[in-house]
């Protein structure tokens, strides 16, 4: 609440000064994407639903989405896009099934299928909110539907949607190769993929996998990370935040910056979001403080500013590891690159790598800790060593 501003907006009487605040805290550190989901009655949560009551799909509660509404135009306005996340796991099959929950839940749409329920439910969210200028739609998180109603209610949201906007696909960190495989190329309309793993340092090579495999299927598709790590850490918490244990390291914020954040930028990711573990403070279900991730913040607004400064051309930049001696994509060292005009060479540890290039460049170096770029000499036509500031920290070489 204290980052609410006057003339800020609000709802009945003042309420929602405390998310329109944390929207402003958020942009404030730099920050220009955040996710959220519209519908989880029945799963984690189970508290978000557009309906009058939680299980009467046909009936809609005007006065909540008019407050949805007023959230999602304040985040439009101070530059934020909107990663809208359908439903939960729980909504989108009624649980046939699968191995990650038990049980009939009667809160999904129309067993799964492309019924009145779920037709409905995506005329009413398109309608309100696809006019916000930056903005996905996610299928689902954890999405279990079958490849039919995955394409079925892609192709209903495209059919719908009259601003073209991205459609996505979320998936359990297992279930990438079951999910994403069937939906490639024009095999659907969807033009993205939202990934989620177990480990922040799985993340790099995550990306540049479907970035590669969507482009083999002819549609090269968007790829954003927005749930790096396990379920119970995710993102950790600052250092020294209370609640934090002192010996906590899995995975470190240092650990998340370099692999998560920079794994996934240098692979050509779309975009990073976080997941804050529900076994920490401040967590995904409960978490009222998005201080507790401050320094995270700075990291991303660091990276996000350098992109902007320098005027990478990210169109046409493409992961090229193979260049560093990385053709297994581990964490040593990314490479990703426009051939001939633009090298980027992230040293998640500092210290030494050769690189092969096509003729004489220039070496700056810039420090994803702190910010800054200095220069660093000049890089030989051939096979040549580039040599960071140091052997402990992170460093990205910028060869032009």
């Amino acid at each position: 609440m204290q980052d609410w501003n006057q003339g800020d907006p609000t709802w009945k009487d003042g309420k929602g000064k405390g998310m329109i605040g944390a929207i402003n805290y958020l942009s404030s550190k730099g920050c220009n994407v955040f996710s959220f989901l519209t519908y989880n009655a029945g799963g984690d949560g189970d508290n978000v639903w557009p309906f009058i009551e939680r299980n009467d799909k046909f009936n809609y509660d005007c006065s909540k989405l008019d407050q949805w509404g007023t959230v999602f135009d304040h985040g439009t306005a101070k530059g934020m896009y909107l990663h809208f996340k359908l439903q939960e796991t729980e909504n989108d099959d009624n649980n046939r099934g699968h191995k990650y929950t038990k049980g009939n839940v009667p809160t999904c749409l129309d067993n799964g299928d492309l019924g009145p329920e779920r037709k409905l439910y995506l005329r009413e969210i398109i309608a309100r909110f696809g006019h916000n200028l930056a903005l996905n739609w996610n299928l689902g998180e954890e999405n279990t539907q079958t490849t039919k109603q995955q394409q079925d209610m892609a192709q209903y949201i495209a059919d719908t949607d009259p601003y073209n906007h991205l459609i996505v696909v979320h998936s359990y960190p297992d279930q990438q190769d079951k999910v994403y495989r069937p939906l490639l190329g024009q095999q659907s309309v969807l033009r993205g993929a939202s990934l989620q793993n177990s480990n922040v340092k799985d993340c790099h090579k995550q990306v540049v996998k479907w970035n590669q495999e969507s482009a083999k299927a002819g549609v090269r598709w968007v790829i954003g990370f927005d749930e790096p790590g396990t379920a119970g850490e995710g993102m950790p918490a600052d250092p020294g935040y209370p609640g934090m244990a002192d010996n906590f390291d899995n995975p470190s914020v240092d650990d998340t910056r370099k692999f998560a954040l920079w794994g996934t930028l240098m692979a050509g990711g779309s975009r990073v979001e976080y997941y804050f573990g529900y076994k920490l403070p401040q967590n995904d279900l409960i978490c009222e403080d998005w201080r507790s991730r401050d320094l995270s913040w700075d990291y991303c607004s660091l990276a996000l500013n350098l992109f902007k400064e320098q005027k990478f051309p990210l169109g046409d930049m493409l992961s090229a590891d193979e260049l560093i001696g990385n053709p297994k994509h581990t964490n040593e060292a990314y490479c990703f690159a426009k051939p001939d005009e633009l090298y980027l060479v992230y040293l998640p540890n500092g210290g030494k790598r050769d690189i092969k290039l096509p003729k004489d460049f220039t070496v700056k170096w810039f420090n994803p800790r702190e910010g800054g770029v200095t220069d660093g000499g000049a890089a030989k036509s051939g096979t040549t060593t580039l040599i960071a500031p140091d052997s402990q920290n992170d460093w990205l070489a910028i060869i032009r």
